[in-house]
């Protein structure tokens, strides 16, 4: 098939894979106990289907799975900021502070020992070059979405295979958000480290199976326009197509700015550009037709379709030939975030910190929908202000890490002020954050265990 004919068959058996995950992950202990989603279960059925293993499915397929996360990141961040009422800075930083410090800290992080890694032992051992090392955080905390939106980025600067590394990077890292995740969650709970939850009461199973029984069901969005002029889903959707038109307009300004900024991606101009929407429709009375739920259905959808895509295009080749370096990274960022997790959480944070731990950790690992998933374990009904305080602080993160602009430009700067200085850029901004939370009180050096 091809043309449109062939990229919207590709689109509907990702819908057929997508259910296929739902299934497994309904019926089989294991997936439930571990928590994996069905996207991830699905992308992973159809990679096996792949030519790089059982070789089933056509090619074609794997040429439009592989354009379509570059094309949906855009989307999932356009919507990040819209619908949401950005507070003042006071409040801002009151309630999102010591989170934004532990993220800034783990995010930045990811970037030092990764680089670290990356100049001391794997360039000279295994000759991959500097901007090796970006992968991490571009796959952990920035995604399947980010990593694909990067393609142009690393292959402008002479690794191609790049992109197709912070995807199996991304894959990694959303593993470790729900499987080690759950597993420290179970940890907490028997240690008495959850505020919401105990022994007795444990992870309820509807949450583990992913069936939502009727008696607790809730309505996933609200309509605030007539479905006899407009559909409110096509209403929300425009708006944030409205986002991504203003990001594609700041990145021909960005790319004319230098010409190292010429492949410059568009996903966090177009978060740029949803924040503009938001904050212009203010004024104009617009925001009171704003749904913030149809927004994140719109960033749900785009997210599932773009996780399956994502995994099921993975280059097994490239993966194969990097093994080692590889493996090596994601063993240190994994290291680096359980130690954010089990050691500096506790000791960043002043109260709620296997909540609010638990959450970074899912963010970082495995973007923001995977720590969200492990609030709603650990906290189900938001009884602790930890989803105000990750929200808050992730209006003040996402415009710089986690696919935001330093994300974008860590490449362009490893490639073009050296691995080094790129080191010490990142380290800086670790002491930095870590100072700010010692100066604001909020850093203990005995850690608390309870609330």
């Amino acid at each position: 098939m091809e043309g449109l004919t062939g990229v919207f068959f590709s689109v509907s058996l990702i819908g057929l894979f997508l259910l296929a995950g739902k299934f497994l992950r309904a019926n089989i202990k294991l997936l439930q106990n571990i928590f994996l989603p069905a996207s991830i279960i699905g992308g992973f059925l159809a990679l096996a289907l792949g030519p790089f293993l059982l070789d089933v499915l056509p090619d074609f397929l794997y040429d439009t799975w592989s354009e379509i996360p570059g094309i949906l990141i855009n989307y999932v961040f356009a919507t990040l900021f819209l619908g949401v009422a950005i507070p003042g800075i006071k409040k801002l930083w009151s309630l999102g502070g010591s989170q934004l410090c532990l993220g800034a800290v783990a995010g930045a992080g990811q970037y030092f020992f990764g680089l670290l890694l990356t100049a001391a032992l794997l360039v000279p051992v295994f000759g991959v070059p500097p901007i090796f090392g970006t992968i991490l955080e571009i796959g952990f905390a920035g995604g399947h979405g980010t990593a694909a939106g990067m393609r142009q980025v690393f292959i402008d600067h002479g690794f191609p295979a790049g992109s197709a590394l912070a995807q199996m990077s991304a894959t990694v890292g959303i593993l470790m958000a729900v499987v080690g995740g759950v597993f420290y969650i179970n940890i907490a709970i028997r240690r008495g480290f959850c505020t919401q939850l105990d022994i007795k009461k444990g992870i309820p199973q509807y949450k583990k199976q992913g069936l939502i029984n009727e008696d607790k069901r809730f309505p996933t969005s609200i309509a605030t326009v007539a479905s006899e002029s407009i559909e409110p889903l096509a209403f929300h959707f425009a708006i944030t197509s409205v986002a991504v038109l203003i990001g594609w307009l700041l990145l021909a300004g960005v790319q004319n700015l230098h010409p190292a900024l010429e492949a410059f991606p568009l996903f966090p101009l177009a978060m740029v550009g949803g924040m503009i929407v938001q904050i212009v429709s203010v004024p104009l009375k617009v925001n009171k037709y704003f749904d913030r739920l149809s927004f994140e259905r719109i960033l749900g959808i785009s997210l599932d379709i773009l996780v399956v895509a994502a995994i099921a295009s993975i280059r097994l080749d490239l993966f194969i030939a990097h093994f080692w370096p590889f493996i090596l990274l994601m063993i240190v960022g994994i290291l680096w975030l359980f130690f954010c997790l089990t050691v500096l959480a506790p000791r960043m944070f002043p109260y709620n910190w296997l909540e609010r731990g638990v959450t970074e950790y899912g963010m970082q690992t495995g973007v923001t929908a995977m720590g969200l998933l492990l609030l709603r374990l650990v906290d189900p009904q938001y009884k602790t202000d930890t989803a105000q305080a990750f929200g808050f602080k992730q209006m003040l993160y996402e415009p710089f890490l986690g696919g935001g602009l330093i994300t974008a430009t860590a490449p362009i700067l490893v490639f073009n002020l050296g691995v080094w200085w790129s080191i010490l850029f990142a380290g800086i901004i670790m002491v930095f954050f870590l100072s700010l939370s010692f100066i604001n009180g909020w850093t203990k050096f005995k850690p608390h265990n309870r609330k």
